[in-house]
């Protein structure tokens, strides 16, 4: 059985990630698919629409066949890190042959040549990104604008010039780059990404929208019920069960209170130490809080954004203080050692197929909860940990959907 990785959110699952699934089987002709998916909270700094077994659900209904979690400890990280962990628990399985991932260019042949190239960071690569840093530029628009400079220095400029400022390409480089550094054999492809960009707000298409615009939409409605013609029958049904069960859809409002709590009740020695927190960041957070005039999530970012600070990273480092996530826990050394671990969050029949021949070819040990784990495991204690904050946004949580993560066995379809 050929079987294809996709590397996922899915926040909400909707028409755009049900044409990528059915692309990435017929262009990589695999037979199932294995999707490693982000838990409660995102890479780009936010927490979930929807929690991870709904979601899950979707992706089962949709056409995944086992759905493995990405820790919250990588789920969360830039680029590098969030692609590394996800690459490795895909090369983990033993049963995965090709990896598909969307991009703006849909071309992979050249962030291929820079994947190579840059796969060990040679030193004058090292030497363009201090110096486009010192400028006060961003991280990634320091990363795009030295990957630029080495590969025109390197004769390639079809490469040089392509649009690593694009965030799917960006990222598809980097599981490019996973690849190479992990030695694995999974071959991979990539598939232009339609009608939508990955973080267009506004609506252009009839059936087609980004799960940005989507999440908007579902925000400023009265019902869920307004996402229809973006969304799979099966994601609708699961937004309005979780809705009328008050389970969500959350956002970062609904973490609001817990966080100011935290960012006014320590000391900026004590917020220093938070991953992400960086260049005296702890100093301006607290400066900025007295100058609002809502305590908000928004207006917050709003007040520290600067050129340097995207919103990305900053929703990042608040998510490092709503979370706990102290600098050493996810320090590069820590990060570089990978999961320890392929925990299922679910399967179907095809899936459980699956998973039989991964009990031979797997290289981690297979996990179905958290029970009598987690101490064994520090990543899997932080996924615990994140389940508990993420259900106390919920205004009817119990304290068994606190720890949901030590009982709940895999959704099967």
């Amino acid at each position: 059985m050929r079987t294809v990785g996709l590397i996922v959110e899915y926040n909400p699952f909707h028409n755009g990630h049900h044409y990528h699934l059915q692309q990435s089987l017929k262009i990589t002709e695999s037979d199932a698919v294995v999707a490693v998916m982000s838990g409660h909270f995102l890479q780009r700094g936010e927490p979930a629409l929807l929690n991870k077994w709904t979601r899950t659900e979707m992706a089962l209904r949709g056409g995944c066949d086992l759905v493995i979690e990405l820790p919250v400890a990588y789920s969360t990280q830039a680029a590098e890190w969030f692609a590394f962990g996800a690459v490795q628990l895909l090369a983990a399985t033993g049963v995965v042959d090709a990896l598909c991932f969307g991009s703006e260019a849909g071309d992979i042949r050249p962030l291929r040549r820079i994947a190579q190239l840059l796969a060990h960071e040679p030193e004058s690569f090292k030497g363009l990104m201090a110096d486009t840093l010192a400028t006060g530029a961003s991280y990634p628009a320091a990363y795009s604008e030295a990957v630029r400079r080495h590969m025109a220095d390197e004769g390639d400029h079809e490469a040089a010039s392509f649009g690593l400022e694009q965030p799917n390409n960006t990222l598809g480089l980097h599981y490019l780059l996973a690849l190479e550094r992990i030695g694995s054999s999974i071959e991979p492809f990539s598939i232009r990404r339609e009608k939508a960009g990955y973080l267009q707000a506004d609506i252009t298409d009839a059936q087609i929208a980004s799960a940005t615009a989507i999440r908007k939409l579902v925000a400023n409605s009265s019902s869920p019920q307004e996402a229809a013609p973006f969304i799979p029958p099966a994601t609708l049904e699961l937004l309005l069960r979780d809705s009328a069960a008050g389970r969500g859809p959350l956002g970062w409002p609904s973490f609001a209170s817990p966080l100011f709590h935290k960012i006014v009740s320590e000391s900026t020695e004590t917020l220093s130490g938070y991953h992400e927190m960086s260049e005296g960041l702890e100093h301006r957070l607290k400066r900025a809080i007295p100058n609002l005039n809502a305590f908000q999530i928004d207006p917050l970012l709003e007040a520290l954004k600067t050129k340097r600070y995207t919103r990305t990273k900053l929703q990042r480092t608040l998510l490092s203080v709503l979370l706990g996530h102290r600098k050493e826990m996810l320090s590069p050394d820590r990060l570089r050692e990978g999961v320890q671990y392929l925990r299922i969050l679910g399967y179907t029949d095809k899936g459980r197929q699956l998973l039989k021949r991964m009990r031979t070819t797997a290289t981690l040990p297979i996990l179905n909860s958290a029970a009598r784990t987690d101490e064994r495991y520090p990543y899997l204690e932080l996924d615990v940990q994140a389940t508990s904050v993420y259900a106390l946004a919920s205004p009817n949580a119990t304290a068994q959907e606190l720890f949901r993560d030590y009982y709940e066995k895999p959704v099967t379809l």
